[in-house]
């Protein structure tokens, strides 16, 4: 089986998608604020599930996810402040915040089921 199979992997990449189609509606004036920060940390959070799934032992492939969710919290809180600050429509912001929240219950059951 290969990471691409990974069903949180597929979310992860859905994401990450999601946030680079949002945050080319931001000003051009945020390319190098919060659009770059946006994009960074969604890419990084199926970059870290597939490098983790590489790993040799399930030790390294659960500090790989740790490593995943808190780049999916830096997300979080990225798209949070970019909604405040009303870097573009809200109603584009809900559906991608939903997602990175049921992205989280995901990673958050994946890492509990690991460990036990």
């Amino acid at each position: 089986m290969s990471y691409r199979d990974q069903f949180i992997w597929k979310r992860g990449i859905q994401l990450s998608v999601n946030c680079y189609r949002l945050t080319e509606k931001f000003p051009k004036s945020e390319l190098y604020g919060l659009t770059s920060q946006i994009r960074r940390s969604s890419v990084s959070v199926p970059s870290n599930i597939a490098e983790g799934y590489g790993r040799r032992t399930k030790n390294e492939y659960i500090h790989f996810l740790h490593i995943a969710l808190g780049s999916l919290r830096e997300l979080d809180t990225q798209l949070i402040i970019a909604k405040e600050v009303k870097l573009t429509d809200y109603a584009l912001f809900a559906p991608v915040l939903e997602e990175a929240d049921r992205m989280q219950e995901i990673l958050v059951s994946t890492l509990q089921k690991l460990k036990s």
